[in-house]
């Protein structure tokens, strides 16, 4: 068994041209500030929340259109990233403390050390960024769910309440949760980030725009945005607090997808 994870981080990777355009959105979206740069090119900023403990950082990449991955920090990084190559994880890159993952599907994750973390930013103007969504090809989907289920077997894994979606939540006080998507189609499997939103998702989505966030696509239980530097993420009608789906009996109860 893979030693627990005791803090997790969601990365905002956004392409190096628009880097400083990404920092300024994230932090405006969180309601954070910006740590000084980290990194041999100051490609590393931390979002740090004020009377918490950051879960949100933001990279410079140098190819593609970038997208986001995980940092899960333990006590016990040789032995987390063992127990992650013996199920069928590769490493990607190795570094002095900390390593470079990647899972059957293909998803980019760190593990990195737990530095003592354990205060959970709030909810800010109405929404809070907790989830990370691995979008993942029909024929990666079993093999990716089996995966996480493994590697993170004190996680409560379970099916969403839609069959293309695959819930993988932390323990309390853990800041950010799994989703993983089954597409339609093949491909390339990559990852994006969700806010809670509740039933303030239209609310959300007018203050996002007025930072510079572009509509992408309505669908009855979540909106598809895209950021001033091009990035997708979505606002969720999941609870803002708990990150759960709406209880029974609460106005928003039409909600029911596993976003």
């Amino acid at each position: 068994m893979s030693d627990p994870v005791r803090w997790t981080h969601v990365y905002v990777d956004r392409p190096a041209r628009s880097f400083a355009r990404a920092c300024d959105f994230w932090t405006a979206v969180t309601r954070t500030s910006l740590s000084e740069p980290r990194g041999e090119g100051g490609e590393f900023v931390t979002l740090l929340p004020k009377d918490a403990d950051a879960c949100a950082k933001v990279q410079a990449v140098g190819d593609g259109d970038g997208g986001a991955h995980l940092d899960l920090a333990v006590r016990d990084v040789p032995g987390f990233v063992a127990a992650a190559l013996e199920l069928g994880a590769e490493t990607a890159a190795a570094h002095d403390g900390w390593a470079v993952l990647r899972s059957p599907a293909g998803h980019l994750f760190c593990a990195v050390p737990w530095h003592g973390e354990s205060v959970r930013p709030p909810v800010v103007a109405g929404s809070r960024l907790d989830q990370l969504c691995m979008d993942l090809p029909p024929s990666a989907y079993e093999t990716e769910i089996a995966f996480w289920n493994g590697l993170l077997p004190d996680w409560s894994a379970r099916p969403g309440s839609r069959p293309e979606f695959y819930v993988v939540e932390p323990p309390p006080g853990l800041p950010v949760r799994i989703l993983l998507q089954r597409l339609d189609t093949e491909g390339a499997a990559r990852a994006h980030l969700d806010l809670a939103c509740g039933p303030d998702i239209d609310a959300v989505r007018a203050r996002h725009e007025e930072l510079g966030a572009v509509l992408v696509a309505r669908h009855p239980h979540w909106t598809v945005m895209r950021d001033p530097t091009g990035g997708l993420y979505c606002l969720t009608g999941r609870d803002a607090e708990t990150g759960g789906l709406p209880r029974a009996g609460a106005r928003t109860t039409r909600v029911t997808t596993g976003r």
